[in-house]
């Protein structure tokens, strides 16, 4: 993810740094990654209030990083310098493995069981379930982790109170929060209305995309 360009009049208050926050969450949740395909997987499969609980778990982690990236943004820089290589290529080996597993199941399973109604039936989890996977998941994408900690030093001193903090770190849960919930949605959406087949070839095709992410960070840690 390229660093976004912070020529920025400083906040004048806290509601200028929660908007300031809310953008932040949103350009970095935005990009459809690797979190973002096993979101949209997530809803598709096992529906809205299931899956909700993992976009929480997103959700939280973009809290915690931005929080910690403000208030000791320039300490994770220095103590990150030259462990980049390793932090990326941890990322890419269990979003790998993620993408392997789920990708290997999708193609063993063409179809469902069915159920005393007739209707397919799906593996089901619950939304706690949910939310430790993609709150352990989120956490180790060194990706969300370097973006966060790249605006915080390109913000500098626009938020250094505590209630612009408070205020900003808000903003970027509230729009992480959001996209992942939007996500969610459109998976859940997708999952009503299409077969159990349709649903097994985009979830394979989903997992390639997440294989595909993970060599590709793979590659660009040890370019």
């Amino acid at each position: 993810m390229r660093a976004m360009d912070f020529a920025y009049v400083a906040p004048a208050g806290m509601g200028s740094a929660a908007l300031l926050g809310l953008a932040t969450g949103l350009a970095v949740a935005l990009p459809l990654g690797a979190i973002g395909v096993l979101l949209l997987r997530e809803g598709l499969v096992h529906g809205g209030r299931v899956a909700a609980g993992g976009a929480l778990g997103a959700g939280l982690v973009d809290l915690g990083y931005a929080t910690a990236a403000v208030l000791a943004g320039g300490w994770v820089v220095s103590s990150l310098e030259g462990h980049e290589h390793a932090v990326r290529l941890v990322g890419a080996a269990v979003l790998g493995v993620v993408a392997v597993v789920g990708l290997v199941r999708s193609v063993r399973a063409p179809r469902a069981p069915v159920g005393e109604q007739g209707r397919e039936s799906v593996p089901t989890t619950t939304a706690a379930r949910s939310f430790g996977r993609f709150l352990g998941l989120t956490a180790i994408n060194p990706l969300t982790a370097v973006a966060f900690v790249a605006v915080a030093v390109g913000l500098g001193s626009q938020i250094l109170t505590a209630g612009n903090r408070l205020a900003f770190v808000t903003g970027v849960f509230v729009g992480s929060l959001a996209w992942q919930l939007t996500l969610v949605a459109i998976g859940a959406f997708l999952g009503a209305r299409l077969s159990r087949g349709a649903q097994l070839l985009l979830q394979a095709v989903g997992f390639v995309v997440v294989l595909g992410l993970a060599i590709t960070l793979a590659t660009g840690a040890m370019g």
